[in-house]
């Protein structure tokens, strides 16, 4: 069902949530957009401009070591100005009703956790790039640190102590998803009563296969996206509305 306005929509939703026992939200790049992040793939994203530097070539070059780094760099200001939208706080209600275990998350921007999610509850897909973290001995760095240092280099990316790379603590093209993130989410898509993707094109396997699993295991399906995405067919609920707009009212519940 799609549905045709706002407030049917919201009815519709918080009656689904209401209904439900276990709610399990899972994010995209659309849920932080009201905060000022860039999204991605849409038309007009980062990625049409730029394209993301995959593990590989990460891995066998110094110059897209250095290139990753400056272009990290040169977001800092959308990370670090970014505050949680209306769409955060509204998973945080749910979360803290004790309505959700906590959320799933494409995103790598940490708002989800300064939401007032705690840490371990947000499963992170695609890692954080709110800090960084050695390849090779897994030492964590900061990243003012990185920073300093890369400044300090002219334009060249610090390794660490071990000799290892340094790297956002974030899953690139081309590299390993996280194995404990993986497990948590299949585990709470398969134990929740209502699964809702939001701000998702999802497109991105193995994570867009989440929703599928979660309708396959018996949950009902919200999909909360501007643009139509692959399974709304299979949804039980279709919102294409403004993500803000369809989750406020759940602030207040």
């Amino acid at each position: 069902m799609i549905a045709p306005d706002l407030t049917t929509a919201t009815a519709r939703l918080v009656e689904l949530i209401e209904e439900s026992e276990r709610v399990v939200p899972f994010t995209g790049a659309g849920i932080s957009t009201e905060s000022g992040i860039p999204d991605f793939r849409s038309p007009g994203g980062l990625w049409t401009k730029t394209q993301p530097i995959p593990f590989d070539q990460f891995m066998a070059s110094r110059e897209m070591r250095d290139e990753a780094w400056r272009r990290r760099f040169a977001m800092e200001d959308y990370f670090a100005q970014a505050k949680p939208t209306r769409g955060h706080l509204a998973l945080a209600a749910l979360y803290r009703r004790g309505k959700s275990p906590g959320v799933i998350t494409q995103n790598i921007d940490n708002l989800h956790q300064v939401s007032g999610i705690a840490p371990d509850d947000v499963v992170e897909l695609h890692g954080n790039t709110t800090f960084a973290t050695c390849l090779d001995c897994n030492r964590r760095y900061e990243l003012a640190f990185v920073r300093s240092q890369f400044d300090e280099l002219k334009g060249r990316a610090p390794d660490c102590d071990c000799g290892g790379y340094i790297k956002t603590a974030t899953v690139s093209f081309g590299q390993s998803m996280p194995e404990n993130a993986m497990q948590k989410a299949q585990e709470w898509t398969g134990d929740c009563d209502l699964f809702i993707a939001i701000g998702s094109s999802l497109v991105v396997w193995p994570a867009a296969g989440f929703p599928l699993q979660a309708k396959k295991s018996g949950a009902r399906l919200v999909i909360v996206n501007r643009e139509a995405t692959e399974f709304d067919s299979i949804a039980d609920l279709v919102i294409r509305q403004d993500i803000g707009d369809a989750l406020s009212p759940l602030i207040s519940h």
